[in-house]
């Protein structure tokens, strides 16, 4: 005869850490791309950061590394002037390593090496220091921080120096930002080729992961022209997804914010969910 009063089943066994969401999957180094093109006002900062976010947004684990002296990179984050004591020149130089010098940008899944004035010297100091192209790639290396994301994003500095040389040696792949202007196309030619060289003689395993079509104006034709050039040139390296030029893009660093948290729903928000998807997708592939 059954008891009237069973005993309560145990409750089943919860999954250790069930209540803190997706755990991060222990993988190797993180991938690293170079967000470069040295014209500037092409939105390569713009791209870094919106791109970052949204990879966090669907759970990369993701650092931005601002190579810029203007710092937009850390002012697009959040990360105010009295957190840059501790900087991407440090890191740079070797005087720093990655996880001191890293910050948290108060988006899960996103931390920043913020830049400060300072880095604007270090092409002088650079000079003369031994194996000078390496010093980025070197001090990543160092402790193993690279194994703690996803993916490295580096903001690159509007020009061909030192600074963005370290970067080039220190990176996976480039991800270019192309202007849908006519002079963009000329810039281009020039930084293709410095990737050519930068893979000849010092990172035989870089790659060009994509080119952005950034600031397309549907009204003008122009954008229209520039865009089917670039794709007649290089082929399946441009990506599908085109960046609009969009007003609320553009405030969106003045308030301390990727464009993704100060208007999700504005065009060129949706844009880089877009490219995030698609770049996913090409990593995956690749």
């Amino acid at each position: 005869m059954k008891s009237a009063n069973p005993a309560p089943r145990p409750a089943p066994r919860q999954p250790a850490n069930s209540n803190r969401g997706p755990q991060p999957v222990k993988r190797g180094p993180g991938r690293i791309l170079a967000v470069a093109n040295q014209k500037g006002g092409v939105g390569k900062t713009t791209t870094a950061i919106n791109l970052a976010t949204a990879l966090a947004a669907v759970g990369r684990r993701v650092l931005v590394i601002d190579l810029d002296a203007q710092g937009n990179a850390s002012t697009g984050l959040g990360i105010g002037h009295e957190a840059r004591r501790c900087s991407s020149y440090d890191l740079l130089l070797g005087d720093a390593s990655l996880d001191r010098v890293a910050r948290g940008t108060g988006i899960p899944g996103l931390s920043v090496v913020p830049s400060n004035v300072d880095l604007s010297g270090a092409e002088l100091e650079l000079v003369d220091m031994p194996r000078r192209s390496f010093r980025l790639r070197e001090s990543l290396k160092e402790g193993g921080g690279t194994a703690l994301f996803d993916f490295i994003l580096i903001d690159c500095p509007p020009s061909l120096n030192l600074v963005t040389l370290n970067a080039l040696v220190a990176a996976d792949a480039v991800m270019v930002p192309l202007q849908c202007e006519f002079f963009a196309l000329e810039g281009l030619s020039m930084l293709m080729r410095t990737i050519e060289r930068v893979r000849d003689n010092f990172n035989p395993g870089l790659e060009i992961q994509g080119i952005v079509l950034t600031m397309f104006d549907r009204r003008n034709n122009l954008s229209g022209q520039v865009a089917a050039d670039v794709r007649g040139y290089l082929g399946n390296k441009v990506y599908d997804t085109v960046i609009p030029r969009n007003v609320r893009m553009s405030e969106a660093p003045s308030h301390g914010k990727p464009a993704l948290l100060y208007d999700y729903r504005c065009p060129g928000s949706a844009a880089y969910i877009r490219l995030a998807g698609e770049m996913l997708r090409r990593e995956e592939v690749a």
